[in-house]
């Protein structure tokens, strides 16, 4: 049987938008992932780095936490609107990395009159974020009918699928480019470092010296004036 700490420590990445701000962080934290890590067209999803004890696996965004959580990663970087999500209790956030800053929004077609007009107590929501919207409108006595989407919110209120959409904005560009305007902000959102609690307690030196890395990259990130976004 392999004994657990002779194996790589595993670090969950997730493809995209952040593995792109996360860049800068990397060069600052001591150990640098394979060069085609941070090469969105590479095949592989798991990476060697320059630390032998740390290992770095490539995953969606929205499954960073999922991998953490159920122990398939040991730590990972992901955006605080997945752990609203998923609210997965057993991960632990100890920082926030303050990048991929962006929001949840409740946004409608433009023109398109009261979110809630007075006497409805049900809302038909596009979302990728079914919890989140839920607990958002039920706070506000709401029934929220839920159309779970992946991708193309934007199309739902215009194609009557959906009165209004929560999702994720950073410009407000798409959805102004569809038509949509934003009508509440439910949470602001930046990346956090987050950890599998079992991993802490069986590893905690490992563990421990690797968020402290990402947190001492973040002042030596802000001195060299580099753009973390």
């Amino acid at each position: 049987m392999t004994d657990p700490q002779s194996s790589p420590l595993i670090l969950a990445l997730p493809k995209g938008r952040i593995l792109k701000a996360l860049r800068p962080v990397l060069e600052h934290t001591g150990f640098e992932p394979a060069p085609d890590c941070l090469d969105e067209s590479s095949r592989r999803l798991r990476f060697p780095t320059s630390q032998p004890s740390l290992d770095v696996v490539r995953v969606r965004s929205f499954d960073v936490a999922t991998f953490v959580a159920y122990g398939g990663a040991d730590i990972g970087v992901c955006g605080a609107d997945v752990l609203m999500e998923f609210d997965y209790p057993d991960l632990y956030a100890p920082l926030d990395l303050g990048i991929g800053g962006c929001r949840i929004s409740v946004a409608r077609l433009k023109g398109g009159g009261e979110v809630m007009p007075e006497g409805r107590s049900r809302l038909r929501v596009a979302t990728k974020y079914p919890a989140i919207a839920r607990r958002y409108f039920a706070s506000r006595a709401v029934n929220a009918e839920i159309v779970h989407l992946h991708g193309a919110m934007e199309l739902a209120p215009a194609l009557d699928m959906a009165d209004v959409i929560v999702d994720l904005v950073d410009t407000g560009s798409t959805l102004r480019a569809n038509g949509l305007e934003e009508v509440d902000v439910i949470a602001q959102v930046t990346s956090r470092l987050i950890v599998n609690r079992v991993a802490l307690k069986t590893r905690p030196e490992e563990i421990n010296g690797l968020i402290e890395q990402f947190r001492l990259a973040l002042p030596q990130l802000a001195q060299s004036g580099e753009k973390v976004s």
